[in-house]
């Protein structure tokens, strides 16, 4: 048989040159189809989040830009009149969640660091994992209503600030643990066998080479769940008492927050001036998240994981 017929009777004798052609071509098109749908499916949903924050910076920025929106509070104040600031609303939102983010890092933390070092699949870490698992859903109505039958009907502790950050732990540990897991679970187990290796013990493994290789991203996930604990609305509603002033004691008396100034402001919307201070709160709960999302990217592209 000549190489000629050999060819012609080859089973891959169809795959000519223009055969690979005619693949080529057409995988191409589907590749541009799909870019097309998702660039379309992108800018889909940008158009209520754009449309969302040209209308908050429209109406919120008159409010902003006042100098004494961010130095006063609306001690003597009434709302129908133009004069006052947020700082107490600021003050309010920031002392709780400072409280809320120095007990639930530990925690959320070292829960995590147990999971993934120490549980082993052991019966406790299974538990842990479906106990987080569940408070990851939990509403936050639901974490407010906990908090006020067991810290306030129970135990007989009043509202405060103290019991809205409480509250708020429920919501961040779980976030806390599950971006902290994933961190720990990125670290190439290189490193530990050769601290193991050199004789060090698995907890100063830990401490030192672990923990410090994925601080960034843990840092950045603890800022992130910080920011979504902010704008929370059902505890401070609940669990504290508006007040037009500056508290800065979390333990003891109302305390107002830039959530609860908001619905506040919502029961009196008749009013230019309530409407206007209502999207000032808005935007200045938006600008403080957003500076809290940014210093988290900075923190990620500053101090990346490099496992490699």
């Amino acid at each position: 048989m000549s190489l000629g017929t050999a060819s012609r009777n080859s089973p891959h004798a169809d795959l000519a040159p223009s055969g690979f052609t005619d693949i080529a071509a057409s995988r191409k098109r589907k590749d541009r189809t799909a870019t097309v749908i998702v660039y379309a499916m992108m800018g889909v949903a940008l158009i209520p989040l754009i449309w969302v924050l040209v209308v908050l910076v429209a109406k919120g920025l008159p409010a902003v830009l006042d100098v004494g929106w961010w130095s006063f509070d609306m001690a003597g104040q009434l709302s129908n009149q133009a004069g006052g600031g947020i700082s107490h609303a600021i003050i309010g939102t920031l002392t709780q969640a400072l409280v809320t983010t120095v007990i639930s890092v530990p925690v959320g933390v070292l829960t995590a660091v147990y999971l993934v070092e120490y549980s082993r699949g052991g019966w406790l870490g299974r538990v842990t994992t479906f106990m987080v698992d569940i408070l990851t859903g939990v509403p936050s109505i639901v974490a407010a209503l906990f908090v006020y039958a067991l810290w306030i009907a129970l135990f007989g502790f009043s509202r405060s600030g103290f019991a809205v950050s409480l509250a708020l732990v429920l919501l961040m540990v779980p976030v806390i643990v599950r971006n902290t897991e994933e961190m720990l679970r990125i670290v190439p187990m290189d490193l530990r066998e050769a601290a193991y290796a050199l004789g060090v013990p698995k907890w100063k493994t830990i401490v030192k080479i672990v923990l410090p290789t994925a601080l960034s991203g843990i840092i950045t996930g603890i800022m992130l769940a910080v920011a979504r604990i902010m704008g929370e609305s059902a505890p401070v509603l609940i669990l504290v008492g508006a007040t037009p002033v500056i508290n800065w004691n979390v333990m003891e008396g109302n305390q107002n927050s830039l959530p609860l100034f908001m619905l506040e402001m919502y029961k009196l919307q008749a009013d230019d001036q309530v409407l206007a201070r209502l999207w000032g709160a808005a935007l200045t709960l938006v600008l403080i998240i957003a500076g809290l999302n940014l210093a988290a990217r900075f923190i990620s592209h500053r101090f990346s994981v490099k496992t490699d």
